[in-house]
């Protein structure tokens, strides 16, 4: 059973040591205490070993599962809620009151020395789909390549909200319409009032905090609003490693859209790779 539906595998596990809360320092924090004004803290699930196998590479990685507190919050009072009206098979609609980010640790974080680290947004067609639109899915597969690769370890923070840069699906599915009319992606969100990039970077900050403080490491990432924001967080020791890879004719108008919009791309990047 969640956690939200069993108190008791939520006692089990707080003895466990295997959920925990922290708060917007990335230090663990009392899970009963009063949040009323610690809003960005952050519940965490794990470590779960997690054994992968992605295009014919084989990875071992510990994952955490990691939520707003106070979403979870919202979902524990409806669960009781449910509990008390025995609406067993209504809790199905708690899964949609949280975004669940994920954190995928390579190699033990306690030793890490300057790790490779990505903030991957989720991309349902790219990562999961394949699509030629973007190159979403390319960058995730090679992030984790390059981890697995490299000698110090590292983590990918998959962050489940990102959906079209912050948007949603449905409001991306509608830019993709837009787009095919000849708009760029970035007209296509003006174009029905949105932000040209609306993500929220606290919680991967806080995350990164947790699991590795505020120490140097090596950012996969083109765009320096992750970075910016990022450093706004209270990350000052990151270096930037250009992430580039998956670039076709399908995709080539999308990626000088970033470019444009100040994505550190020169036209050498956008050469099919």
């Amino acid at each position: 059973m969640f956690t939200y539906i069993d108190p008791e595998i939520r006692s089990r596990l707080l003895d466990q040591g295997k959920l925990v809360t922290i708060n917007d320092d990335g230090r663990i924090i009392d899970s009963n205490s009063n949040f009323e004004n610690k809003r960005n803290a952050i519940s965490i699930l794990g470590p779960i070993p997690l054994p992968m196998s992605n295009m014919g590479v084989e990875y071992n990685v510990d994952w955490y599962a990691c939520v707003r507190h106070t979403e979870l919050n919202k979902v524990e009072e409806l669960a009781s809620e449910l509990r008390d009206s025995d609406g067993k098979n209504s809790f199905a609609i708690l899964a949609s009151s949280m975004a669940v980010n994920s954190v995928l640790i390579m190699g033990d974080n306690g030793k890490w020395h300057n790790p490779l680290i990505r903030v991957h947004s989720s991309c349902l067609t790219g990562d999961v789909f394949g699509s030629g639109r973007c190159e979403c899915g390319p960058q995730l597969d090679m992030s984790l390549e390059k981890i697995k690769d490299d000698q110090v370890g590292g983590m990918v923070i998959y962050m489940s909200g990102h959906e079209g840069r912050g948007i949603g699906l449905w409001a991306k599915a509608a830019t993709y319409l837009l787009q095919d009319d000849g708009e760029d992606t970035y007209q296509a969100n003006r174009s029905l009032g949105l932000e040209d990039d609306s993500r929220d970077f606290l919680d991967a900050a806080i995350l990164i905090k947790y699991f590795h403080g505020n120490e140097s490491f090596r950012l996969m990432t083109n765009n320096p609003k992750k970075i910016d924001d990022l450093t706004a967080f209270g990350l000052n020791k990151i270096t930037p490693v250009k992430h580039i890879i998956g670039v076709t004719d399908k995709n080539r108008n999308y990626l000088s859209a970033k470019q444009n919009w100040g994505h550190r791309l020169d036209d050498n990047d956008l050469i099919n790779k």
